[in-house]
């Protein structure tokens, strides 16, 4: 019974962890400007150097009497125009989780304030060929081939995203949770008693 016991808990330790690894990065649009037309915050300086992916939570905090935000389609965020949007959050800390790629257009309502600048494109690149190939290189043994010329060629012949990938000396560090697996999962198995070997 305490051997059960302790197996359960090895296994609640393990699925806590891989859940924690599993969320993404937290934006607030604005950062500490928030969502307004105060201050003339620049909402495409803000998105520009960051690397949004999907998982990611992106939050517009604002005074909800003077503002809300809408997701909308691309001509409707580039004219401005407020007469269809895709969706409407109106609580002043709305929290939106990105689950796709692509971009995710977002525009302030009231009047006159989307052409004031209230407006921010949020962009989640789709994963390039280089970037997977990138990856799996370096989470492949050292012993793994390299590829051939020929499916090189193929890789580059494939579509590419629609916005440049990150330079890999910006890329955040790749984690999967497969990949954390092993990190979890051994130190716990020893200390059950089990071998690793």
């Amino acid at each position: 019974m305490a051997l059960m016991m302790k197996r359960f808990l090895i296994l609640l330790i393990v699925m806590l962890g891989l859940q924690s690894a599993s969320h993404g990065a937290v934006y607030k649009v604005g950062d500490s400007a928030g969502w307004t037309i105060i201050g003339n915050v620049d909402y495409k300086a803000w998105a520009s150097p960051k690397t949004f992916h999907v998982g990611d939570t992106i939050i517009f905090e604002y005074n909800e009497k003077f503002h809300n935000v809408m997701r909308v389609a691309h001509g409707m965020y580039r004219a401005c125009n407020t007469s269809a949007p895709l969706e409407i959050y109106a609580s002043g800390n709305d929290s939106i989780n990105i689950t796709n790629h692509g971009h995710h257009f977002f525009i302030c309502g009231v009047p006159g304030h989307c052409q004031a600048g209230q407006k921010v494109d949020i962009n989640v690149p789709r994963p390039n060929n280089k970037n997977v190939t990138q990856e799996a290189a370096s989470t492949a043994p050292a012993s793994a081939p390299t590829p051939s010329s020929s499916s090189s060629a193929l890789a580059s012949s494939l579509p590419s995203a629609h916005a440049p990938a990150p330079s890999p000396s910006k890329a955040p560090p790749s984690t999967t949770i497969m990949g954390l697996v092993p990190f979890f999962l051994t130190p716990l198995l020893l200390i059950a008693g089990y071998s690793t070997s």
